[in-house]
């Protein structure tokens, strides 16, 4: 057995379309408790049905209108 592989030139994944990335977010119950009655309507787990509704905006490139009062 070598003691060092070279992987560098090794196949990708073809079943990984795209890499995520783990972040902690602060979510509103309320929200959170909306995108869990969808999963359970839909059989889609919420975070994903979450992370389907972002990539929507980003592809739509949808601005946001925030008013502060």
């Amino acid at each position: 057995m070598r003691e060092e592989y070279d992987f560098s030139k090794g196949i990708k994944n073809p079943y990984v379309k795209k890499t995520k990335k783990q972040v902690t977010i602060n979510i509103d119950a309320d929200v959170i408790d909306f995108f869990k009655k969808q999963a359970a309507d839909s059989g889609i787990p919420y975070q994903t049905l979450i992370n389907l509704y972002l990539t929507d905006c980003m592809k739509q490139n949808k601005s946001l209108t925030v008013k502060w009062e």
